[in-house]
């Protein structure tokens, strides 16, 4: 969507077949950090007022980067940049929140309740792409933007894999009262936590607040419903997510989750995440019991084999279709959004007749495969998301969570280390200091 708006926005002609029935499906799933290179290529895709809006509906930038153990003891606190620059920040959103952003403006662009089944290229240099509602659409570039379970990307791509990253997670939101916020402590509340939990258990805790004041009233519905609300006057805000809540994500290797877990939803689901933090915090077990089931979910975590690069043709992929990565170091999203931005000026100079269209799909490849895959590499560094991690081993784990905590401890207490600790996270969002 994020491309199809800087395609209109360049007289370009784009149609977006979705596969959900309408804009209100898809409205799951956590919170995405927008760091710099996100926000960038969204100021340059989206129309000036849209972007205004992507802003205003984001969540107050964390003040604080902490480390946890399981029973709320302090390993290491890192004291982030304010966000004065919001083209050099960090921004938290709630993914449902920027959905409904990126489709406002693109009523005439958007085909809803389209599935790809497979696609044609032809000799006169157009490509057909099939639904399974037995209609298809013709044009002269077919971009994959289909996911981690690409349709196009298994034809087109047959030897790019997708592994299980041997890991899941369960993602949860609790609404945010007086009550669950004081069971915090204030770096909690104003910070994103990362947990490292005794026996292999990891946990990232973020709260979400909204500065509602700059766009007025907002109704106050549930966190956890699919009915989206349109609220104040500007564009955009179409989504249900109108409450501050905390975010609470937990997660380890697949042997430590039942069979079963991808199908469990609701009190089933926070049932498990329960049982499996019985040694945690009375606050954070007291944090679950006040959770909203409703927006409790299971992701089995998944990332991409590299690939070779391949001989461009008027088929091309962008985001999780071609490099899906574990949330390790909270880039994909970033990533996906770099990869519309460097493909619409590539698109934008063939409509100026500055190169051919073969020659735009080759340099954009050529630019993504290499920092895509650096991202799915570093996704996978030392942070627990894959299954095979030594944090996850019955004996050697206990070692590997008393390295890591000590490694934090002591990097927050060393000034030369915690800059450049921090200069390194910043760097991989791209900011610029």
């Amino acid at each position: 969507m994020c491309l199809a708006h800087g395609l209109k926005r360049a007289g370009i002609g784009v149609a977006v077949y979705e596969r959900y029935r309408t804009r209100r499906d898809g409205l799951h799933g956590y919170r995405l950090g927008i760091g710099p290179t996100g926000t960038r290529a969204l100021k340059e895709c989206l129309p000036p007022e849209l972007f205004s809006t992507f802003l205003a509906t984001c969540a107050r930038s964390p003040k604080y980067f902490n480390v946890l153990t399981e029973k709320l003891g302090q390993t290491a606190s890192f004291e982030l940049l304010p966000d004065t620059d919001p083209m050099n920040s960090d921004h938290a959103v709630s993914r449902m929140t920027l959905r409904q952003v990126l489709l406002t403006g693109l009523d005439d662009v958007v085909h809803f309740d389209k599935t790809c089944t497979h696609y044609e290229q032809h000799d006169n240099d157009t490509v057909t792409a099939h639904f399974a509602d037995g209609t298809s659409a013709t044009g002269r570039l077919l971009v994959a933007a289909d996911g981690t379970h690409s349709v196009i990307r298994r034809q087109y791509l047959p030897h790019a894999r997708i592994n299980d990253a041997g890991s899941i997670n369960i993602a949860i939101k609790i609404p945010l009262t007086p009550q669950t916020e004081a069971l915090l402590t204030e770096q909690v509340r104003d910070g994103i936590s990362l947990i490292f939990g005794a026996g292999g258990l990891m946990g990232v805790l973020h709260v979400m607040r909204f500065d509602w004041a700059r766009l007025g009233t907002v109704p106050q519905v549930g966190i956890g419903g699919t009915d989206p609300a349109l609220v104040a006057e500007s564009p955009g805000l179409l989504y249900d997510n109108t409450r501050d809540y905390i975010n609470l994500i937990i997660w380890s290797a697949h042997r430590r989750f039942p069979a079963d877990i991808m199908s469990r939803r609701g009190m089933d689901l926070v049932q498990v995440a329960q049982d499996l933090t019985r040694n945690w915090h009375p606050n954070l077990r007291e944090l679950l019991a006040q959770c909203d089931p409703g927006s409790c979910i299971p992701v089995k975590v998944a990332t991409s084999e590299p690939v070779e690069p391949w001989k461009s043709t008027n088929v091309t992929l962008i985001g999780d279709a071609i490099h899906t990565m574990t949330p390790g170091r909270g880039v994909g999203a970033n990533t996906a959004l770099r990869d519309a931005a460097l493909l619409c000026r590539q698109l934008t100079a063939v409509s100026c007749g500055d190169k051919t269209l073969h020659q735009a799909i080759a340099d954009y490849e050529a630019e993504m495969i290499p920092y895509g895959f650096a991202r799915v590499s570093d996704s996978l560094a030392n942070n627990g998301t894959s299954g095979d991690d030594p944090l996850y081993r019955p004996i050697i784990g206990r070692f590997v969570l008393l390295a890591a905590r000590s490694y934090f401890g002591l990097t927050s207490r060393v000034p030369p280390l915690r800059r450049k600790f921090l200069n390194e996270i910043y760097a991989r969002r791209g900011a610029e200091i």
